[in-house]
């Protein structure tokens, strides 16, 4: 029988606010144990919350930017469970009137077809805190200096068909809150983490298969590996013969498979109501087009820009626009260039990026700025240096060794574009040279690159490429006459 997958997610994004959603204490990341929670955060009686304004404006931002309606009244709710790094005996959420609701996202998938992925809603809630195991023996510590940090959960429709489409879904929402400033996207810090709901059914069948959900996939890598041990799973389950448990389950990376954790929940488990503690959120038409006036260029709208105003290549676009840092770093190269964003576009996808990657480092801590590096490429097109030389100097500005110009001064490497100079090395090459000077006679037009190579390599590399081409050619024409 064939099968068909059926996937959707539940995104969560740490908002970036510099204090929790319904107290003062602070977000930062890395703090000792439990010295950042409050009396609201640990749910003392007699307490209060009060509702973080920021909060709202950056879960409407995303809302606007999705095409999401951002509904002008809404409601938080008490989602009642319990758990050791829940306090309260509740989590503060949104439920039946949340702040965003029916948006979408396109995503490009491999072939380049692209997909439009449902986006039922998204609300506000607060984080729950955390257990700690390590270097505690049998015990569990709880640190509560998660508890109340703000989350904005991003709930798709069950669109997707295959672990890939979800992984495709999950980077552009990553890059999209990145872009919003919203969300820093750290996965390693939890503050961009995911839920997949997974299911397969018969092909062609209307009806959804019975779920599980896969809590707390903080990789793109483990998100795929997870949901593909699931659908294998489910499949082996249903044509052994048994049935699909509706349940919550962790994936195990180490061992590569998912778990059962505990029964899934359905929405009246948690007995929601309003909390009488919060009023509910009422926005204006005049903060929405505040808000709206916000908005940066969004990724696609950059990315068909590139398109079209500096001709680039898709898969090119694709890296420059990962970013907002990285497309801004680009477009102030290539503005140094004026007339060859292209040869700005090579390099910051070339050398560049692979600079950052061997030393792991983020493009806002790029070693060499983007007008260091326009005027580097400056130097290739005046003819200085070769594209070749530029590479070394490259790697001097990254390791400090100062500004394009000195480096190039310093160890003397001004390409050769004297002619009389080349006309040498060419002379000195072909004499030495007579089997591949026989067979380029012979017909065998591919030689022209050793000869290239040697004359390249006799000037240190700083003979002008274009040059030694045209004398070369000029010079072994004139032999075959």
């Amino acid at each position: 029988m064939e099968w068909e997958t059926v996937i959707g997610l539940e995104i969560h994004a740490q908002l970036a606010t510099r204090s929790k959603i319904f107290s003062g204490s602070s977000t930062a990341y890395g703090a000792e144990p439990n010295t950042q929670a409050n009396l609201i955060d640990l749910g003392y009686p007699g307490v209060l919350p009060v509702l973080n304004a920021e909060a709202v404006r950056l879960a409407a931002k995303f809302g606007l930017a999705i095409g999401a309606t951002v509904s002008r009244r809404s409601i938080f709710a008490r989602k009642n469970y319990f758990y050791p790094d829940l306090p309260k005996g509740y989590q503060i959420s949104q439920y039946e009137l949340p702040i965003v609701e029916q948006g979408s996202l396109t995503i490009r998938l491999d072939d380049g077809t692209e997909k439009v992925i449902g986006i039922t809603r998204a609300h506000l809630e607060e984080d729950a805190g955390k257990s700690l195991h390590e270097n505690l023996g049998d015990a569990t510590g709880i640190d509560l200096n998660r508890a109340g940090t703000p989350l904005l959960e991003i709930v798709s429709e069950p669109d997707m068909r295959s672990a890939r489409e979800a992984a495709t879904y999950m980077r552009a929402i990553h890059q999209l809150v990145r872009y919003l400033d919203i969300c820093d996207g750290n996965m390693q810090e939890g503050s961009f983490r995911c839920d997949a709901n997974v299911s397969v059914r018969p092909s062609g069948e209307a009806k959804l298969g019975t779920r599980a959900e896969l809590k707390n996939l903080n990789s793109f890598r483990f998100i795929e590996k997870a949901i593909e041990y699931e659908i294998e799973r489910q499949i082996d389950i249903i044509e052994g013969g048994g049935k699909v448990v509706q349940e919550t389950r962790l994936y195990d990376s180490d061992r590569d498979e998912t778990r059962s954790m505990r029964s899934k929940e359905e929405a009246h488990d948690y007995r929601y109501f309003p909390d009488p503690d919060l009023l509910p959120v009422e926005l204006d038409d005049a903060f929405i087009k505040e808000v709206e006036a916000e908005l940066p260029e969004l990724p696609w709208i950059k990315a068909q820009r590139f398109a079209e105003e500096f001709g680039l290549r898709r898969d090119d676009i694709d890296i420059l626009t990962a970013s907002r840092a990285t497309a801004d770093y680009f477009e102030a190269v290539a503005a140094t260039l004026g007339d060859d964003p292209k040869l700005a576009a090579n390099w910051v996808v070339g050398e560049l990026s692979g600079a950052l990657n061997r030393d792991g480092l983020e493009i806002e801590a790029s070693r060499v700025p983007p007008h260091a590096l326009g005027e580097l490429l400056q130097r290739i097109k005046d003819g200085t240096i070769s594209g070749k030389i530029a590479k070394e100097v490259f790697e001097a500005m990254w390791n400090g060794e100062g500004t394009a110009d000195e480096i190039i001064e310093n160890k003397g490497l001004k390409q050769i574009t004297d002619r009389d100079a080349i006309e040498q090395l060419v002379d000195v090459t072909l004499s030495t040279s007579a089997e591949q000077v026989q067979q380029y006679r012979d017909g065998n037009q591919k030689v022209l690159g050793f000869f290239v190579g040697q004359v390249m390599k006799a000037s240190q590399g700083k003979a002008n490429p274009k040059q030694v081409n045209e004398i070369l050619r000029q010079k072994l024409s004139d032999e075959a006459e």
